[in-house]
């Protein structure tokens, strides 16, 4: 999993750095994090993962002090993951690094588990704030997350709503997002990787779970559901 040099730069620093394992199925993702965190005196990558099942053989022999997540991943889910390892070594920090809408995310993977959530756009200066934070013992989110404030009609509506989407999968929530942007099925599906007929028998779930008669209706309720998110 690891190169010998990276080994030797883990030995260097093992004795002074917290050890941070990156799961996420870019290798140039893996390697930027690596290149970011590294020279870092008081940080060192102690290994990768690309797929869920390599992320959790890795935390079980590397026993790392925090592990940056992605959601999507080559095999396996992010969310799932960071739910079940939560429940297994619950002091473990779990920053997510992702580049999905953390309008949608955040408070889903944070009820999770996760200690933290921060989109790949980011600042390098603001990951290494946030993976600091979260070994502290500390929740981060970005300040513009943590300034937003729900656009609702009232309380008894939004908590309503917020049952509804709670309903949803993590590939539902999706294509939630990718219907509420204006996109068709086939569009969905390039985005995420799966077939056509996938995505639709994701649509009539939705339809189904959010108590819609139509695809109209669906749409409807897509395009206002993300513009009251893409607001609040």
């Amino acid at each position: 999993m690891k190169s010998a040099s990276q080994s030797a730069l883990s030995q260097r620093h093992v004795g002074s750095a917290r050890r941070v394992l990156i799961v996420d199925d870019h290798p140039i993702v893996r390697q930027g994090l690596r290149r970011m965190i590294d020279p870092e005196s008081d940080l060192v990558v102690c290994g990768e993962a690309q797929s869920e099942r390599e992320a959790r053989t890795a935390i079980r022999e590397l026993d790392p002090d925090v592990v940056i997540v992605d959601i999507s991943l080559v095999q396996g889910d992010g969310l799932e993951l960071v739910r079940d390892v939560h429940a297994q070594k619950p002091d473990l920090p779990m920053l997510v690094l992702s580049m999905h809408d953390e309008t949608i995310y955040a408070g889903r993977l944070l009820a999770a588990g996760a200690s933290g959530y921060i989109m790949k756009h980011a600042a390098s200066e603001q990951l290494l704030c946030a993976l600091r934070r979260v070994l502290d013992g500390q929740t981060y989110v970005s300040e513009a997350l943590t300034n937003k404030v729900p656009c609702t009609d009232g309380p008894a509506r939004a908590s309503a709503a917020s049952d509804l989407i709670g309903r949803l999968s993590n590939r539902e929530l999706q294509v939630l997002n990718l219907i509420g942007r204006g996109h068709s099925s086939r569009e969905a599906a390039e985005m995420l990787g799966v077939s056509i007929k996938t995505v639709e028998s994701h649509r009539q779930s939705l339809k189904r779970k959010l108590n819609l008669l139509s695809n109209v209706q669906l749409l409807q309720y897509s395009i206002s559901w993300y513009a009251g998110r893409s607001k609040a």
